[in-house]
């Protein structure tokens, strides 16, 4: 009887050894695949974003839609201005300008176009462009829009996002919840995102 009893405590003893290990586990987990998600999804929106900007250069504004912006990315172009020559210190130092320069032949420029899929998504698919990461084909939300600055300047703007629920499913869920609960502390949006459909701020990720 006393042996049975050791045997049963040593299985106890080892069962909540195992739950402690896990507890302490558990976390550095999360915290491991979150990072390598995170990474994939922030690659994944600074793509669009690259893209974006382009397609702004050609029409002078973003896009809110998937279709045309992945259409614009296997078919689309860039203007790129190719230069020859250069000003030398003695030329600087007489004054003279790249505008001058430009003017009077000595700095040759031409524009040429650029495939977009041979330039910005070269070895990317630009079919994955919508997809979020780590999900079963779950689409990041994106809008375009114009804003008016205080100074009454009509800027163009865009938005990609995704919040943490859709690419860390799966994942320790009140893990995920802890993360939400401190964006909604810091006023933060509770995911990854690029750009902002309610200020100017030059593209910039919420990871930056």
């Amino acid at each position: 009887m006393k042996t049975a009893l050791q045997i049963i405590l040593v299985f106890v003893i080892a069962g909540l050894g195992y739950l402690v290990y896990d507890s302490i586990m558990q976390p550095i987990r999360f915290n491991q695949e979150h990072a390598k998600r995170q990474t994939a999804v922030v690659n994944r929106l600074k793509m669009i974003r690259d893209v974006q900007v382009a397609y702004k250069t050609i029409h002078e504004k973003y896009t809110g839609s998937f279709d045309t912006l992945i259409t614009f990315a296997k078919e689309g172009n860039l203007k790129l201005v190719k230069s020859e020559g250069s000003l030398t210190d003695s030329m600087l130092q007489t004054g003279m300008t790249e505008a001058k320069a430009v003017k009077e032949g000595i700095i040759k420029r031409d524009t040429v176009l650029v495939a977009v899929k041979d330039s910005i998504c070269k070895n990317f698919n630009p079919d994955s462009l919508r997809f979020v990461p780590f999900t079963n084909l779950a689409e990041f939300e994106m809008g375009a829009a114009s804003i008016t600055t205080s100074s009454g300047l009509v800027i163009p703007v865009f938005e990609a996002k995704v919040e943490n629920r859709v690419y860390l499913k799966g994942l320790d869920n009140q893990e995920r919840i802890n993360l939400d609960d401190m964006a909604e502390k810091l006023g933060r949006y509770p995911g990854l995102k690029v750009g902002s459909l309610e200020e100017a701020n030059n593209n910039a990720g919420n990871w930056e």
